[in-house]
């Protein structure tokens, strides 16, 4: 497939203008001009780059990319290694933040849904980012949802507030979301799930009796470019792999 043919079709797909974001999304470094084989993962790391360079690899597609707007924007140390692996290769890469984190079927929000057992009812909070809907299922405690979070996810959750308040509406964030807490009570939530806690989060949680659920930045945000790794290789035919490399948050 022809870069420009991905690169158009990700953009439609995903709909990369539509959202203010705090990084460019789409295609961030370009390369050889004909894709057959694209790795996905969740961060541009040099772990990940090292592997699509080792298994020739023409693309990697990724949701924390390179460019990041506050950044220092010399290219020295871990900045210029990242860059050296992709350009001295040959390699593209396209990174999608928000885009991939709302779309209704391949994001990551829709795709931690689908894991969990999660309905999304309605959204909430700036840019319609969270979600907000009801478990499936017999009505269980946030303790018990934490459970079942460790059990999908492979590590223990941090519950904080009130773990025995049943819960019959949940909204969740993936990523570095904490910020959407109050919204999400406003939104009517009896819990919240995200990916990240601040020091605040522990006192709103105790003081409206909404309990918080951080599953870890990572931990949540795996399953759109696995999503879209299935969708690569099922609608254009590309050789395509998701690489989860370990990362404890």
């Amino acid at each position: 497939m022809q870069l420009i043919e991905l690169r158009n079709h990700l953009d439609t797909l995903l709909d990369a203008q539509r959202l203010k974001d705090y990084c460019p999304n789409g295609l961030q470094v370009e390369g050889r001009p004909e894709v057959l084989r694209v790795l996905c993962g969740v961060t541009a790391s040099q772990a990940l780059l090292d592997h699509a360079v080792a298994g020739g690899y023409d693309a990697v597609f990724v949701h924390h990319g390179l460019f990041w707007r506050g950044d220092d924007g010399r290219v020295t140390g871990f900045r210029r290694q990242r860059l050296r692996a992709l350009l001295a290769n040959d390699i593209n890469l396209f990174a999608y933040h928000l885009p991939l984190d709302v779309h209704p079927e391949l994001g990551n929000n829709a795709q931690l849904a689908r894991l969990m057992g999660w309905e999304g009812e309605g959204r909430f909070a700036d840019q319609d980012l969270g979600w907000i809907g009801r478990p499936t299922g017999a009505v269980a405690s946030g303790e018990e949802m934490a459970l079942a979070l460790a059990d999908k996810l492979g590590r223990m959750p941090l519950l904080v507030g009130d773990g025995g308040r049943l819960v019959r509406r949940i909204a969740w964030c993936t990523g570095g979301a904490q910020g959407y807490f109050e919204q999400a009570i406003l939104a009517g939530a009896d819990l919240y799930v995200s990916g990240e806690i601040s020091e605040q989060t522990v006192h709103l949680a105790r003081e409206t009796g909404v309990p918080y659920i951080a599953a870890g930045h990572h931990a949540t945000e795996r399953y759109g470019a696995r999503a879209i790794a299935a969708y690569l290789k099922r609608e254009l035919g590309l050789e395509a792999e998701f690489l989860d490399l370990d990362n404890p948050v």
